[in-house]
């Protein structure tokens, strides 16, 4: 199994003592800064011993000034295979053109292949379906991949086959006006049952592998608005829509926990209430209960606005009819 690589040193001297982290680790690695900043915030880049995102330290972010002199340590996710490897395995195509691909993603996928996953994921399904025509501005082990959905959440995501596809697909995901409309069942009712979380998310201190709101004047992390709104009452839970107005890791479930209703059968940002638990357990429902049940942009190529909309999934409806019933 490949381990992660592991790269040290000190800051250069000629950086001084009021350079930009971003650059200055850019000069001692050979790396982009693109990559440098990609690798702070995922929490990646020690400075002086201490986590690069770290609360502790007076200054959080890429931009953060350093002195030459300061040790660092950067930790590089483990390599992947050379090549994703296409896979015959069914999908839910929602429309195709020559450009791109919008897939219904079942609960339970893998976007993309990594440490862990290599196989089954949604590109090594599409890389079968497209024929290998897949945009590569992402490389050999996301092609055509210009935004996720996490594992266990169900719904729609568009895909790039064509390169001019996927730059102006990033551009639009980049500035924010692509429409994109979550339903979510939350554990109890928010309230007021409709309103606007406007809490920046970024990487926990506690736990790497999760997301945390921060203060908006936080240097870490990025801005996060979602809007929700109650569409259901259900017994001490509820059916809400969630309209993102940004797409950041884990955003409807990092901002409905913050309000204090985290989303059924999350496994990291809440804990289900014992009665709704056993609710979960007796249907075997298993994941978050979040589907992507909207998602609209402007063509890249054509310049047609398109929508698409997605049924929730068997298992989604179910719970929420179980839950619609005060004998349950």
């Amino acid at each position: 199994m490949n381990e992660p690589q592991i790269i040290t040193g000190t800051i250069p001297e000629t950086a001084g003592s009021g350079a930009r982290l971003d650059k200055a680790l850019a000069e001692a690695t050979g790396l982009s800064r693109a990559r440098i900043q990609n690798l702070i915030d995922e929490g990646r880049v020690d400075i002086a011993g201490r986590a690069a995102t770290s609360a502790s330290m007076a200054a959080t972010s890429a931009s953060m000034k350093v002195a030459g002199g300061a040790p660092f340590r950067i930790i590089l996710a483990a390599a992947m295979p050379a090549e994703a490897q296409p896979e015959d395995i069914p999908l839910a195509i929602a429309y195709e053109d020559a450009h791109l691909i919008v897939v219904d993603k079942a609960a339970g996928m893998v976007v993309h292949p990594a440490v862990g996953n290599i196989t089954g994921t949604l590109v090594n399904a599409l890389l079968h379906h497209c024929r290998g025509n897949l945009s590569g501005i992402n490389g050999v082990a996301r092609p055509g991949i210009v935004h996720r959905i996490d594992k266990d959440t169900s719904g729609l995501l568009v895909v790039a086959k064509s390169d001019a596809a996927h730059e102006g697909l990033a551009v639009q995901f980049a500035a924010h006006p692509v429409h994109r409309r979550y339903i979510a069942v939350t554990a109890g009712i928010p309230s007021p049952p409709e309103g606007t979380i406007n809490a920046r998310i970024g990487r926990s201190d506690a736990d790497r592998k999760k997301m945390t709101v921060l203060p908006n004047n936080s240097s870490r992390g990025k801005s996060a608005i979602t809007h929700y709104k109650v569409l259901e009452r259900l017994d001490e839970a509820a059916v809400i829509e969630c309209r993102l107005e940004t797409g950041r890791t884990h955003q409807v479930r990092v901002h409905c926990a913050s309000i204090g209703h985290p989303l059924l059968g999350d496994p990291a940002y809440g804990r289900t209430p014992k009665p709704l638990r056993a609710t979960l357990e007796r249907l075997g429902f298993a994941r978050q209960a979040l589907h992507a049940a909207e998602l609209g942009f402007v063509h890249p190529v054509t310049g047609e606005m398109v929508q698409f909309r997605s049924d929730l999934p068997a298992d989604m409806a179910e719970l929420i009819d179980q839950l619609s019933r005060s004998d349950r």
